[in-house]
């Protein structure tokens, strides 16, 4: 198939996930074709099946804001004419799913189905701002197929917008051949010369991950034994996770990595993985550092419970909960068999359930009844 891809490229769940599944679906013979305003990030463009179209925006001197909105329809357009595409996946509702109704309504009599994935944010966010409730609700209606990653998000979002047509749920899936335990021993030396475990969280740093919770539960972790903190990742949140630190003179035991392509090379040599978010609506980091043979302890809100099985591979807590997350990550960290049992579990649960090998034929499939079900639109 030839597919049109089209995500925010920014460092977040949804672009890496969009960017994994073309990616996946590359590898497996498909033409892939990103568009977006830039690159996303992960993309491999050594694949001769992955594209790149960039979404250039205007400036008007009469428009505050340019309309990426209508650029981005346009764009998706002209790549579906001159690369015969099959179908657009565009994730997150707004504004992709709305220029994907665009270009499908442009393209008419032609046929352009597009199929929208919601990851989250898009609806959480939606129902806190009632304004974009109607726009987002009718491309949702609009859409040709929709999926969410968890059935959380499923639920949420047949609630919060009475939506009546039925959502696919897919989940999030990672490559479990390429996620796994690291044996890179120089690096983690580095981290920890002296040889003490390693605490590690990896976002974008936005306030709904509640960053300077991780550095709470690392200062009372600190106060207990010998420890490091390794954070991923960077965004608004940072500056105040780096005065945090300052504060509780912590500057020797955390690390500041910034953001990482190659992130599977880090998450494999945690011991332990921090998640306590104020909301998750699967927890995709928390996924690849399971498949990497790493326990997590995550905020029981969202999908989380969906990938996580408490007291099995990880432990879940009440958001800012700090010092049941402490307790739980000593008792970790001070029994290394402990760890390592639940970081077993924890591999062997994300290759039961979220390996890639399982879940992008979940997609091929969809893509497929997809193609099947939709009609020329006129």
């Amino acid at each position: 198939m030839r597919i049109g891809i089209t995500c925010y490229p920014t460092y977040g769940g949804s672009g890496v996930v969009a960017t994994e599944l073309g990616m996946e679906l590359a590898v497996r013979g498909h033409d892939i074709h990103f568009i977006s305003y830039a690159p996303p990030i992960r993309m491999d463009l050594a694949n001769e099946r992955i594209h790149f179209h960039e979404v250039e925006v205007a400036s008007y001197p009469l428009i505050d804001h340019p309309p990426y909105t209508l650029a981005l329809a346009t764009k998706m357009l002209e790549v579906f004419e001159s690369q015969s595409l099959d179908l657009l996946h565009v994730h997150y509702a707004i504004p992709h799913s709305v220029s994907a109704l665009l270009a499908r309504s442009m393209a008419a009599p032609r046929r352009l189905p597009f199929i929208t994935t919601l990851h989250g944010t898009d609806i959480t966010l939606v129902g806190a701002n009632r304004s974009y409730l109607p726009i987002t609700r009718f491309s949702i209606e609009q859409s040709d197929g929709v999926t969410t990653i968890s059935h959380y998000l499923r639920q949420t979002t047949l609630k919060e917008f009475d939506i009546k047509r039925p959502i696919e749920v897919i989940p999030n899936f990672v490559n479990c051949d390429l996620y796994h335990r690291s044996t890179d021993s120089a690096l983690r030396a580095q981290w920890a010369p002296g040889g003490e475990p390693i605490l590690m969280h990896l976002s974008n740093f936005r306030p709904v991950k509640r960053l300077t919770d991780v550095v709470e539960i690392f200062a009372l972790v600190r106060e207990k034994m010998p420890a490091k903190l390794v954070l991923i990742g960077d965004g608004p949140d940072r500056g105040a996770a780096e005065f945090l630190v300052r504060k509780k003179c912590l500057q020797r035991d955390v690390h500041f990595l910034g953001k990482q392509d190659r992130v599977y090379e880090k998450l494999g040599l945690a011991d332990l993985f921090l998640l306590p978010s104020q909301l998750e609506s699967f927890g995709l980091a928390a996924l690849e550092a399971m498949s990497c043979e790493v326990p997590v302890i995550a905020s029981d809100v969202g999908g989380i419970p969906e990938v996580i099985e408490d007291g099995v591979d990880g432990y879940l807590i009440d958001p800012g909960d700090v010092a049941d997350a402490a307790r739980h990550a000593i008792e970790i960290l001070s029994r290394s068999d402990r760890g390592r049992s639940m970081g077993l579990a924890a591999r062997a649960n994300a290759r039961k359930k979220f390996c890639s090998n399982d879940v992008i034929p979940a997609y091929e499939r969809y893509y497929k009844q997809v193609l099947d079900q939709s009609p020329a639109h006129s």
